[in-house]
């Protein structure tokens, strides 16, 4: 944030400054332009650190022919416009707002509408990205951007945002020590969050709803995500939560309601599952055997058609303990609130599946059942090593 602006310059059709670039060509270091409510054409170049500063929504139109405003400057506080219809480009990452080797800027209260790329940071550190409302209207992912796109950057601040119509909600690349928290991305054609080499984060209370895939975090080590909800993602890639090639993660208290798969993981090791609620999924765990000591704890597995499933017969590495089953029919004579048998969340019908897609449609036949007990009873094709020997009698 910057701080007390030294002096104010006025944009409208009846002040001094008639358009926004020179007023900012005019300006001094620190000092803070407000823009009145009306029309402005760009491109718009800020090369200080000023504070532009729209009052009843003036609108900044780029007329889907270029990119709206340009950031080359530490300190730049940009808030209060509706930024619409930047060009789109299949060559260059066009943007309605661009901010390019930067320190300590902040984007906030602003509407962005119909553009290709709407947030882009380019080496950026220090930055404040704060409920602003990103909607989009892409039809298809070779011809739309991000709705907020972050690459080679450190200590971003990504909150209560709302995203919607874009490609990936937000994006991260090569991006470390930064939170996204508190932001809503639904309707995304790709991903709500794709994270790609992107270490030391966190993203909490957040909501991805009803995108081509909730998240996908690739490539990274010692991200924490909690208090999340992934709902209702069911593309192509139908997964609440992706993770490939993950390390040393923590996911904790987030909710996977809805999903075609909630947890998907392909080589992810070393990664905390614990107080994690998964309802309603056609797969609540799905876990390759290339994913290792990995810890499944105090999970709940509610009303989900396969709870865990794999690709694996041999020894599995991974470790699950005192999740709550509802598939779970033991029972607990010492009254400790642990059952005295251990549960194996393979089914027959998940191990089915995944060698016989076709299969499926036996799932609620009455051999399957008979097939799915006597599995329970005499285990020969659940991976050895995948067994919750303490399962929680009753949910908490």
């Amino acid at each position: 944030m910057v701080g007390l602006a030294l002096f104010t310059l006025l944009v409208c059709s009846d002040c001094e400054f008639k358009d926004i670039q020179s007023a900012i060509d005019s300006a001094k270091e620190g000092e803070r332009i407000i823009v009145k409510a009306g029309v402005y054409k760009g491109p718009i170049f800020i090369n200080k650190g000023v504070e532009l500063i729209g009052e009843g929504k003036p609108v900044l139109d780029g007329e889907g022919r270029y990119q709206i405003i340009t950031v080359k400057a530490n300190k730049v506080r940009i808030e209060g416009f509706v930024i619409k219809n930047s060009g789109m480009s299949y060559s260059k990452d066009i943007a309605g707002i661009k901010v390019i080797n930067s320190e300590a800027c902040t984007i906030r209260e602003n509407h962005f509408l119909n553009n290709f790329f709407a947030l882009y940071l380019e080496r950026v550190k220090d930055c404040i990205v704060e409920n602003n409302k990103i909607i989009g209207f892409a039809k298809s992912e070779g011809a739309s951007g991000n709705g907020i796109h972050a690459w080679d950057s450190k200590n971003l601040y990504i909150k209560k945002n709302y995203i919607k119509g874009h490609r990936d909600g937000i994006y991260f690349e090569f991006v470390s020590r930064s939170t996204i928290e508190e932001n809503v991305s639904e309707n995304n054609l790709r991903y709500g969050l794709h994270f790609m080499f992107s270490h030391d984060n966190t993203f909490r209370r957040n909501r991805f709803y009803k995108n081509g895939a909730g998240v996908a975090v690739m490539y990274s080590r010692d991200v924490i995500m909690e208090e999340n909800t992934f709902e209702k993602n069911s593309g192509q890639a139908s997964y609440g939560l992706l993770l490939k090639d993950l390390s040393n993660s923590m996911v904790r208290k987030n909710r996977f309601i809805n999903n075609s798969y909630g947890v998907y993981l392909d080589e992810c090791n070393r990664t905390s599952f614990e107080g994690n609620t998964f309802e309603n999924n056609g797969w609540a765990v799905k876990i390759y055997a290339n994913s290792l000591n990995n810890t499944f704890k105090s999970n709940f597995f509610l009303n989900n058609a396969f709870d865990v499933s794999t690709n694996t017969l041999s020894y599995f590495e991974n470790l699950f303990s005192k999740n709550y089953w509802d598939k779970y029919e033991g029972y607990d004579m010492d009254k400790d609130s642990i059952g005295d048998m251990p549960y194996r969340p393979v089914s027959f019908m998940a191990f089915l599946f995944e060698r016989y897609p076709l299969s499926l449609l036996f799932y609620n036949s009455f051999l399957m059942r008979i097939m799915d007990i006597m599995e329970r009873l005499i285990p020969l094709l659940n991976p050895k090593g995948l067994i919750d020997r303490e399962p929680l009698i009753k949910k908490p």
